[in-house]
This record gives C-alpha cells, sequence and structure tokens, in this order.
C-alpha cells in the first residue's frame, strides 16, 4: 500500500506519481472534445477531465493542461464548446489528443452558439468561462452553459488506457 504524502509545493515521489496514475486509470471516464474558435478557426482538444457542475444554474467544469494552447485561446475567447463523443468516435478522440494545428483538417463541423460542433456526438453544451482556477499542473474552467442539445446514444469511455463504452448491468432479482 502507497500512503505517502507529498506536501504542498514539493514534487510528488516517484512511486506516489506511478501509483496515482494506475489508480486514476481504474476509473472510467466519458471523453470529449473541448473546442472553441479564434482567428477566424476551429481549435480543440480531448478531454477525459470533465463533469457537471451546478444543475441550476447548469454549469460544468474542464480540466485543461496549463500549457494547453486550446487553454490559451479559451481565456482570449471567454467561450468553449464541450462535444461529448459516441461509442463509435474513438478515432476523434485520437484525433484531436495529437498536438498540432491540423486537427480539423477532414474533420466535419459546425459553428453553434460561437463555437465549433462536432456531428454524431452523444451531446454538445455551449459555456462561457465563468472562472478559471489553478489545480497542479492544469487549470479547471468553469463554464455557464448557455446552449444544449442531448443527441443521445452511447458515450465513449476510457478506461485503463482504452476506449470502450457503457453498458447497464442486469437489475439483480432476488
Amino acid at each position: 500500500m502507497n500512503n505517502e504524502v507529498a506536501p504542498l509545493g514539493v514534487p510528488a515521489p516517484q512511486n506516489l506519481l506511478t501509483s496515482f496514475r494506475h489508480v486514476m486509470a481504474a476509473v472510467c471516464t466519458p471523453v470529449s472534445v473541448v473546442t472553441t474558435v479564434a482567428g477566424g478557426r476551429p481549435h480543440g482538444t480531448t478531454v477525459s477531465a470533465f463533469a457537471s457542475l451546478s444543475m441550476d444554474p447548469p454549469m460544468v467544469l474542464v480540466s485543461l493542461d496549463r500549457h494547453s494552447d486550446l487553454l490559451t485561446l479559451i481565456r482570449e475567447t471567454g467561450a468553449f464548446g464541450l462535444n461529448v463523443l459516441s461509442s463509435g468516435q474513438s478515432a476523434l478522440a485520437v484525433n484531436f489528443a495529437r498536438k498540432g494545428e491540423t486537427k480539423f483538417a477532414d474533420v466535419a463541423w459546425d459553428l453553434e452558439a460561437g463555437v465549433p460542433r462536432l456531428p454524431g456526438t452523444c451531446g454538445f453544451l455551449a459555456c462561457d468561462v465563468a472562472e478559471a482556477v489553478a489545480g497542479g499542473d492544469h487549470v479547471v474552467l468553469l463554464g455557464h452553459v448557455r446552449f444544449t442539445e442531448p443527441t443521445g446514444g452511447q458515450p465513449l469511455t476510457y478506461h485503463s488506457r482504452e476506449f470502450g463504452t457503457h453498458a447497464a448491468l442486469e437489475e439483480a432479482t432476488a
């Protein structure tokens, strides 16, 4: 068991980082592409760290690496789209996870509520940045949802470094 504590501001020991990475790989997360428009062009990146924050008002949180080019652009524009990928969109997830300026090459998209929307997703949210909160090597964006469209379907998930989807369990009978 690894219960070693890393004090705030002190680099964590390697064995703690390795153990933490293994524990986090065991957590099933939804996969989305966060988008914005800047300089007349669409920009985006794949994230698995997002969640619903508040129902009233509707808010979400999204975590981006503090050195992310997309984070810089979202801070400038003040808006982002959250495209919740469906189970058949793992190729999009891989495409938007890579570095570079050509992520939208050969990718269909529409401008919806001022931000890029990818077709075929489980759902789409357009958000305005309410706050940006530093957290370690990431920044958490708190977003006010101003437009939403649920489209249904099975979500793309990430678990144990593999893509998958959700499957309901059979109800237990007594």
